[in-house]
């Protein structure tokens, strides 16, 4: 296909969870421009042209570039349009940066989005997809960008090999656009996603065409309809991370009593509460030794309600519904556990693009 035109413990632990942390400081070396790293491959292979370099030194060089640089270098020759699409250069797309420009309104989907916006975000889909050449194993995308069924269908026809999803906004996509997306995508293992309405249809879709599915990550709120739907239909779920979420005490107690083969559980800094018999919500602190005895039986359980933890106060503070634009930019990303942690964004897709990629 023709490129798009270049961008402008051994036993189980109860552990307190923390409120997260901010990606260390570190001191990274200048970043090379092209020229200099063009450069410093030639010096390795005097005496042979551009398109004879070894392939491996080129994707050594290319790595350090990220998605606007790559895309004029990848339209060189056939040679460095193959190592610019290298596996090793794609594991994750991290698109963690980029934002829609958006309102909130009344009406479904409750959320409106400027028309540039989506124009931008499909001329970078373009891009990083026909680079890529569906080498894409991991692909994550910010809380506030929307997009809409026709971005998620063009995402899912290029990355067949898709093994990670973290797509916290659901707002603009159809269950007919997700339910597609999840058939094509048979080796997914790992899925971060909002609460929605409808639990039942998308954990139904996920164990009839996602064989391999292991990690699920909710954000939002987390009831007994949406524990019931796990549990029916993904039996063998290992990994559950419900972090900074709303819960009920049923639903808790439906996956510590029905995922026999779970592994992992994060509740780290949920609002957990049930439903006293006046009606009204009671929120709980402290588990009971009866979920404590269940929850002693996993790999790793993660756990923290406490009235001194920053992000406990928050979650208190917002009543369960993170207001996540009030805090930190890394705070969202943040995971006890450590195969969901989303760590720093990368150099594919870094500051310097979310700048460049304007729409005309």
């Amino acid at each position: 296909d023709q490129l798009p035109a270049p961008i402008s413990s051994s036993r189980a632990s109860a552990r307190r969870g923390r409120a997260g942390r901010a990606p260390a400081s570190s001191s990274p070396c200048p970043r090379r421009s092209i020229r200099d790293l063009i450069i410093m491959g030639e010096s390795k292979w005097m005496g042979k042209r551009w398109e004879e370099m070894d392939t491996d030194v080129l994707v050594k060089i290319f790595k350090e570039l990220n998605l606007v640089e790559l895309s004029p270098v990848s339209q060189v020759c056939r040679l460095w349009r193959l190592a610019c699409s290298d596996p090793l250069i794609w594991g994750t797309l991290d698109f963690g940066l980029l934002k829609s420009n958006f309102i909130q309104t009344r009406a479904s989907p409750y959320i409106w989005v400027d028309d540039r916006s989506d124009k931008r975000l499909a001329k970078i889909l373009r891009v990083a997809m026909a680079i890529s050449r569906g080498n894409v194993n991991c692909m994550i995308f910010h809380y506030n960008l929307y997009m809409k069924d026709e971005h998620l269908h063009y995402i899912s026809q290029r990355s067949p090999n898709l093994k990670r999803l973290v797509m916290p906004a659901w707002n603009r996509i159809s269950r007919a656009g997700i339910c597609q997306a999840i058939e094509r995508w048979g080796e997914l293992e790992s899925l971060t996603m909002p609460t929605i309405g409808h639990p039942p249809y998308i954990m139904e879709g996920l164990a009839n065409s996602c064989k391999n599915f292991k990690e699920l990550k909710i954000m939002g709120s987390f009831d007994l309809l949406f524990a019931s739907a796990v549990t029916t239909y993904l039996p063998k779920l290992k990994v559950l991370s419900l972090r900074c979420s709303k819960v009920t005490m049923g639903a808790l107690q439906c996956v510590l009593n029905s995922l026999e083969h779970l592994e992992v559980l994060n509740i780290s800094h949920c609002l957990l509460f049930e439903m006293a018999t006046n009606g009204r919500r009671q929120v709980i602190h402290e588990l009971d030794n009866k979920a404590l005895e269940r929850a002693s039986r996993l790999r790793e359980f993660h756990h923290c309600q406490s009235r001194q933890c920053v992000a406990c106060q928050r979650m208190m503070l917002d009543e369960g519904i993170l207001r996540w634009y009030r805090y930190e930019d890394w705070f969202w990303r943040r995971d006890e556990v450590r195969s969901l942690d989303l760590k720093d964004y990368g150099r594919l897709f870094g500051a310097q693009c979310e700048m460049l990629t304007s729409v005309d």
